[in-house]
């Protein structure tokens, strides 16, 4: 039996990176998944390839700036499997920008997606989980949200200290109804965002600053975000799991 049997998911940023490694997870591990993405042809094919490979999957259009998508997004995983159990707030943006040489409309966009997306999810899938009588919220931010990170846009460190700050706040507020809420916080991990061409590290540099040698995988974040969803850690709330190699708990 999965960790996640009998338990339904909805995923956002899943069409590709983190959130589609949770998406293929969870499925394994038993759970319905619903997923949602803005990359509509690529979630599309993410699906399809769960199903085929024995899996339970949704994809859904999900704009995480909009309410009313997060709205349809758990309508439908309740609609069609009957319950919410876990929501992952997983997607993100980030802009590079020297010092604070940034623009509003980018301060705006990264704090949109990164921040006022995590409310919005939580907002729409709270009622839902008080329906079933409790679940578990996991928020992704960073090691950006928890420790100065000098490279790290001003930006994303906002953002990302702000869900820092509201997964506790969520926390506090809805442990009487059973229902959870954690964050993870990645170090490097080796996806799209950290191979842009605006990064002002290569990757190769990056992994030699990691105590363990190694840029992170999508798979480490997903392992831990499934740990805090399933019942597992039924006795866990309220914190922060860093998924960093040693980056900020190891000083030289």
């Amino acid at each position: 039996m999965g960790r996640l049997e009998g338990k339904v998911a909805l995923i956002s940023g899943g069409a590709r990176g983190q959130g589609e490694c949770e998406a293929r997870l969870f499925a394994r591990e038993g759970s319905s998944v619903v997923f949602g993405d803005i990359l509509d042809e690529e979630g599309r094919k993410v699906e399809a390839e769960i199903v085929s490979s024995g899996g339970i999957a949704l994809y859904v259009h999900l704009d995480v700036t909009s309410e009313r998508d997060w709205k349809s997004a758990v309508d439908a995983a309740e609609r069609r499997f009957g319950r919410l159990d876990i929501l992952v707030n997983n997607a993100g943006v980030s802009f590079r920008h020297p010092e604070l040489e940034l623009t509003r409309e980018d301060w705006e966009r990264t704090m949109s997606v990164n921040s006022t997306g995590v409310f919005l999810g939580t907002k729409c899938a709270v009622p839902a989980m008080k329906r079933v009588g409790g679940g578990s919220i996991v928020n992704i931010s960073s090691i950006a949200g928890i420790a100065g990170r000098p490279l790290v846009s001003p930006a994303y460190a906002a953002s990302k200290g702000a869900v820092t700050a509201f997964t506790k706040l969520v926390a506090a507020r809805f442990a009487g109804y059973g229902i959870r809420c954690n964050s993870i916080h990645p170090g490097p991990i080796d996806t799209d965002m950290i191979r842009s061409p605006d990064n002002e590290v290569p990757p190769a540099a990056r992994a030699e600053g990691v105590p363990l040698g190694r840029l992170g995988q999508s798979e480490d974040v997903a392992f831990g975000a499934l740990y805090l969803a399933s019942d597992e850690s039924s006795f866990v709330t309220a914190t922060e799991l860093v998924i960093d190699g040693g980056v900020t708990g190891i000083r030289p």
